[in-house]
């Protein structure tokens, strides 16, 4: 069904639709979303079915477009509420820039980087399996391993000639069978991994609710470790992205050590007394001066 349906949504201070964009596209092949000029386009699996919806910048607003599926207002709430989330536009961050500000080695990052937000990943089954993908392999290779994974096993809605691909759902990967996936080039463990927390999700020992329940961060972080698969990076990794948790630092992340080092931060890798002095100091913003760091690592484009 072709939709009419715009929504605005106020952008708050400190936001920046370009600096989120860029972040979106960073020359990787994301088949989960499409980034044009100045434009993303995005599929995804809501409580009304399957929409298409793009996501442009319109004076002071964020503009979505329904481009298909339903186009109820409900199902516009529901899009709008996943955008905000998406683009972590819910959160003040002033006193984040000000603490960056205070920072001799950071502080041009309130100038340079001003507007990112923390793209998030609303979907927990998605948050787990891209982070089981992604453990000790690039990332160009990572995601050629999702899009097989999800041009398999996911949903897709067509529009104007293009394919826009949906995460597959934990009941469809629990039937998954792991000689297929390593011909997709994943490793045994990996197959595994990925079928064993899609099962865990479909025989409801792991869900997002469960987690969300749970009174702290160590007691998530300890009740996502306990399923095979799932270490401590991919733990706080989820934790960060799916629940926006502050302490959720990728610990050992190469690129997060490598800006650490890159800023005179620490020295040796080895140093984790000073790592873990540094996230101290931003108590509270741990895995947005993550973000920030990740961030780093790379030039912005020219213009």
């Amino acid at each position: 069904m072709n939709s009419q349906q715009t929504m605005l949504i106020p952008v708050p201070p400190l936001f920046s639709f370009q600096e989120c964009l860029w972040f979106l596209n960073r020359n990787y092949d994301d088949c989960l979303h499409a980034v044009g000029e100045n434009v993303v386009l995005k599929a995804i699996a809501t409580p009304f079915g399957d929409v298409l919806f793009r996501v442009s910048e319109h004076g002071a607003f964020l503009r979505v477009d329904v481009l298909e599926g339903n186009s109820s207002s409900d199902c516009g709430d529901f899009i709008a509420a996943y955008v905000r989330e998406w683009f972590d536009m819910d959160r003040d961050l002033t006193p984040f820039y000000l603490h960056l500000q205070r920072d001799s080695r950071l502080a041009y990052m309130a100038d340079d980087f001003s507007g990112l937000r923390l793209m998030g990943i609303s979907d927990m089954f998605e948050a787990l399996c891209w982070s089981i993908i992604g453990q000790q392999i690039n990332l160009t290779f990572a995601y050629k391993l999702k899009r097989r994974l999800v041009e398999r096993y996911g949903r897709h809605i067509e529009w104007e000639n293009q394919v826009f691909h949906i995460f597959p759902e934990a009941e469809v990967l629990a039937n998954a069978e792991v000689n297929v996936l390593r011909e997709m080039q994943f490793s045994q463990k990996k197959a595994e991994y990925v079928i064993g927390v899609a099962r865990a999700f479909v025989e409801g020992t792991l869900s997002r609710s469960l987690i969300g329940a749970l009174p702290d961060f160590e007691a998530r972080q300890k009740a996502l470790v306990a399923h095979k698969g799932i270490g401590i990076w991919t733990a706080n990794y989820v934790l960060m992205k799916s629940f926006r948790a502050p302490e959720g630092i990728p610990h050992g992340d190469v690129g997060l050590l490598n800006a650490l080092a890159g800023h005179g931060i620490i020295v040796e890798r080895s140093e984790k007394d000073k790592i873990a002095a540094f996230f101290q100091d931003y108590a509270g913003w741990e895995t947005y001066i993550t973000f920030y760091l990740w961030r780093s690592l790379a030039m912005k484009p020219l213009t």
